[in-house]
């Protein structure tokens, strides 16, 4: 078993394929040039020492060395086995507004995106909580069932979209109930939703699952993402802004926070509500939140012994960057007795 610590530097490999096409013309370049000066057979007499295969040689080691260099700043891990460890934490569940309203642009670049940010911030905090995610907008969808395992959390909370629940308007009650569903009856962890929303709630009964949530020892901190000004909600195609969402009478639909209704549902868990806006201060505060509510040693799965190996490659790289430095581009003596390339005389 292996992972990927920094996956992102696999797109530096895309620049191997430009070199190749740089390196390629630039041989090109040069049999042009020779041509233009003289014949070729009578350059090739003036210089029997040049190689073609040494230059190749020298081009391939260096590409191999920078392939290494590139695979060492991805930092392979590779995991021995499966073994149960020991946590102490709390079951988090984040659940996440996906309605259409959260493609407002009144925060930077839209509601969902800046949602987005705001756990992925969240979940770099973390240490050894078990988390778990559920989309909502007219109804909850399941995402991510509770786990241990940041990155997979972190590779679905990107892939979500508004898209994901076919059903319009925002229910939070719905929101709530399945988030209360993910905890375990029988555990005795300390539990806690996250709800990431603009606020607007198209159904009835949000305060009726909250405090059906508080009788299950459930607390809820609410994240409200948007402006009081609010903004409207744009329709695009292929990125590019076509039209503006209109109300069955054609009036332009304006999408605003709604801090009541977020604040009430906070307070009916006992729990806090804080404006979304700026990623530091959510993230402090929820520090603190975190830091008050008490610990429960729990038993997780995981690979155990994730060694890093981009030492290896970094040894490998350096090592054909040094041969690379002895690979003179004029024939070997002995190599060219032997003939091994079929170079002429």
């Amino acid at each position: 078993m292996y992972e990927l610590e920094e996956k992102s530097y696999l797109y530096l490999l895309f620049i191997l394929p430009v070199l190749v096409a740089v390196f390629l013309y630039i041989q090109y370049w040069k049999r042009k040039k020779q041509q233009e000066f003289g014949d070729l057979a009578l350059i090739k007499k003036l210089s029997p020492e040049k190689s073609t295969f040494k230059t190749v040689l020298k081009f391939v080691v260096f590409l191999v060395a920078l392939t290494c260099l590139i695979l060492a700043l991805v930092n392979p891990k590779i995991g021995t086995k499966m073994e149960t460890v020991k946590r102490e934490g709390i079951d988090i569940v984040f659940a996440v507004d996906v309605s259409k309203s959260m493609l407002c642009e009144d925060v930077a670049p839209n509601r969902l995106e800046k949602s987005k940010q705001l756990v992925s911030q969240i979940i770099n905090n973390l240490a050894g909580d078990r988390i778990g995610i559920v989309a909502y907008a007219g109804s909850a969808f399941p995402v991510l069932p509770i786990t241990t395992d940041y990155s997979s959390a972190k590779m679905f909370l990107q892939s979500m979209n508004t898209d994901m629940v076919s059903s319009h308007g925002t229910s939070l009650d719905e929101a709530i109930q399945l988030a209360s569903d993910y905890f375990d009856k029988g555990n005795k962890t300390s539990k806690l939703i996250i709800m990431i929303s603009d606020g607007e709630d198209h159904s009835e009964g949000a305060e009726e699952a909250a405090e059906e949530a508080n009788k299950k020892g459930i607390k809820i901190l609410t994240i409200g993402v948007g402006t009081a000004k609010g903004g409207p909600i744009p329709l695009k195609n292929n990125g590019v802004v076509e039209s503006f969402k209109r109300d069955q009478n054609n009036e332009l639909v304006v999408t605003k926070l709604n801090q009541e209704s977020l604040t009430v549902i906070a307070k009916d868990t006992k729990g806090s509500y804080i404006n979304g806006n700026n990623t530091k201060e959510v993230t402090e505060f929820l520090k603190k939140a975190l830091n008050n509510i008490e610990k429960t040693e729990f038993e997780a799965t995981q690979m155990a012994d994730f060694q890093s190996q981009f030492q290896w490659f970094i040894g490998i790289a350096f090592a054909l960057l040094f041969l690379d430095i002895f690979f003179l581009e004029r024939k070997t003596k002995w190599i060219q007795k032997l003939n091994l390339f079929n170079e002429k005389e």
